[in-house]
């Protein structure tokens, strides 16, 4: 065996899983999609990281990056090479109480990190789902339910420690190599392995949250409403709309609204919810108050061979209607994918469009659709669902990354505008040359 091949028993003090060992299958695979990697390296310290890196890049084989693994179109593992699982590295440690400055491992979860700040009475932004990674979910955006107050997760990065494909450690901030700095939010796993965060919390309460459900038939009349709220409603109010769920009847699944109310007190969320309440016919409400961490749901892995195929888009505010008129429609259909409609504006438009690699500051709503099951019936699902893209097209912009089961030139293109990817690019060209970090959506050295 090459010396290259024995680096990481030399220089390496983690676990190294290999074909045939015992922890094998479980680690070999994302938490969506299956993977046949020659190691899984998980490291227990920064200097780890950096030799699981100089051994990619000493062997040639490929690298893949495993935050929490969520990723829909598997990053997190590969066929035949290295894949770097960082599960250990998730410290969650307050550094500077007065500013609420917490500094977190590139392997913690939302769920680790929700329960760790809550005793001291803090949160961060972050995404709806508690076993989601905080590097994968950062690195590309964060979208959830304190985004219209308090912005995208990656809005809320003051710095990051960052191993770079030369086997490096970095810190990149606004001082510090701040063009690494503006990649990193945004730009997604391109520019190196990412070993901790350094996050402004914010003082939380308690949180309104919950569902209020409309009979399927008041889709098109409830969908209008909600989003003509959203535009006035106090930011502390983020939701989210769900149609066609095919697990509560399909195209007959009644509409979901999903509601997080950022506060404790009564009168201001009843003041604040109480609109949508009457925008048709409530059969269902479950509102109350709960704590933030309580709402992070947690996401069970599918069965082998059961495939999530998601899309998403985003909508400006001239485009809304049109959008949801095409999305109700389609929701009827016995076709139809599950629909969701996320409200975002709020704190993330109040950025420029260019202060993070993240470009899609004035959506007002992003809309996603999910596909399940087997390949076939993925397969026979595939026309309806071009069919309703088709029709979106001429009113949508963009794509999120972190809903997203492929990563196709088309793709990449919809995330990073232009002028985005061309910064990008030359950022790449100078951290990563040789495009080590290419399991994402990849951006080539320019």
């Amino acid at each position: 065996m090459s010396s290259a091949f024995e680096t990481p028993r030399r220089d390496f003090g983690g676990d190294i899983i290999e074909p045939g060992a015992a922890a094998y299958e479980s680690a070999s695979r994302s938490m969506l999609v299956a993977g046949s990697p020659a190691f899984v390296l998980r490291p227990d310290s920064v200097a780890d990281v950096q030799a699981g890196v100089g051994f990619a890049v000493g062997t040639g084989l490929v690298l893949s990056v495993r935050g929490g693994g969520h990723g829909f179109a598997g990053f997190g593992t590969n066929d035949g090479g290295v894949v770097l699982d960082l599960g250990k590295l998730a410290s969650v440690e307050i550094i500077d109480k007065e500013r609420h400055l917490v500094r977190i491992g590139g392997g913690a979860t939302w769920g680790q990190v929700a329960a760790a700040l809550a005793p001291h009475g803090l949160a961060i932004s972050a995404g709806d789902t508690g076993s989601v990674g905080v590097g994968g979910l950062t690195l590309t955006g964060g979208i959830g339910w304190k985004v219209r107050r308090y912005g995208l997760a990656l809005d809320n990065v003051v710095a990051a420690e960052v191993v770079t494909a030369d086997g490096e450690l970095r810190r990149a901030s606004a001082t510090e190599n701040p063009e690494l700095f503006w990649a990193l939010r945004g730009g997604g796993g391109n520019f190196g392995v990412v070993t901790a965060f350094d996050f402004v919390a914010h003082p939380t309460t308690d949180v309104f949250f919950g569902t209020i459900t409309f009979p399927a038939a008041q889709a098109a009349t409830v969908l209008r409403g909600w989003a003509d709220h959203l535009r006035t409603a106090p930011e502390e109010l983020t939701s989210i709309a769900d149609l066609a769920n095919p697990f509560a009847g399909g195209p007959d699944a009644p509409v979901e609204i999903q509601v997080a109310f950022d506060g404790d007190d009564p009168g201001l969320a009843a003041r604040a919810l109480d609109p949508i309440r009457r925008l048709g016919t409530v059969i269902g409400d479950d509102v109350a108050l709960k704590p933030y961490a309580d709402v992070l749901v947690d996401f069970a892995a599918p069965p082998l061979g059961i495939h999530l195929v998601t899309r998403s888009a985003f909508a400006d505010p001239a485009s809304v209607p049109a959008v949801l008129q095409i999305l109700s429609e389609a929701a009827a259909s016995a076709s139809a994918p599950k629909i969701s409609v996320r409200s975002v504006g709020g704190a993330v438009s109040r950025l420029p469009g260019d202060a993070t690699a993240y470009a899609h500051r004035q959506a007002e709503l992003m809309l996603v659709t999910t596909t399940v099951g087997p390949p076939p019936v993925i397969e026979a699902a595939r026309p309806a669902l071009e069919a309703i893209w088709a029709r979106l097209t001429p009113h949508i912009s963009g794509a999120y990354a972190n809903f997203l089961a492929s990563a196709t030139e088309e793709d990449v293109a919809a995330i990073y505008p232009p002028h985005t990817y061309q910064r990008l690019a030359e950022i790449k060209r100078h951290y990563d040359p040789g495009n080590l970090f290419s399991q994402n959506h990849n951006i080539r050295p320019r």
